[in-house]
């Protein structure tokens, strides 16, 4: 099969995407990082250390089967904490990502998508596949450290 001109990107535009300095990178692999702290301390249920990653006036989007948008660390808090508690343990769901990509929006802002594929690990599930959905994220660097501003599930 032929592909049309037109939508294969010249290896010249491509080029001018890629990032250009070091501290570019190194940001880039910071909010990697923090979306990845950011599942982990979800599922080992450490409420403290996964508020700590997100700014202060944060808004979670996850959709009106979620509970709609979560606004303030108070709501965002006991709604963590509700989802937690009805995953009983630590690990029963496993919140993996995958395909993370990050754009520099500014010195301290970005966004980011990521794939997210939920995996039910309690004992005796046929189907382990729980939720598949894409993290629509943005990002603010506060006091040096890059934190969650909003995220959204697709």
């Amino acid at each position: 099969m032929r592909v049309p001109q037109s939508a294969t990107p010249s290896h010249h535009r491509i080029r001018e995407k890629i990032v250009t300095t070091i501290e570019d990178l190194l940001n880039i692999h910071e909010i990697k990082n923090l979306r990845i702290l950011y599942s982990t301390y979800f599922d080992e249920q450490k409420i403290d250390k996964l508020m700590a990653l997100l700014t202060p006036d944060a808004v979670c989007e996850f959709g009106p089967e979620y509970g709609g948008n979560w606004e303030g660390p108070q709501t965002i808090r006991a709604n963590f904490l509700s989802y937690m508690r009805q995953d009983a343990e630590p690990y029963r769901v496993l919140h993996s990502i995958t395909n993370h990509m990050v754009e520099l929006t500014g010195p301290d802002t970005a966004k980011g998508r990521c794939y997210l594929i939920d995996l039910n690990l309690e004992e005796g599930q046929k189907n382990p596949l729980y939720l598949f959905g894409v993290y629509d994220d943005l990002y603010k660097k506060i006091d040096g450290q890059w934190l969650i501003y909003r995220t959204r599930i697709d």
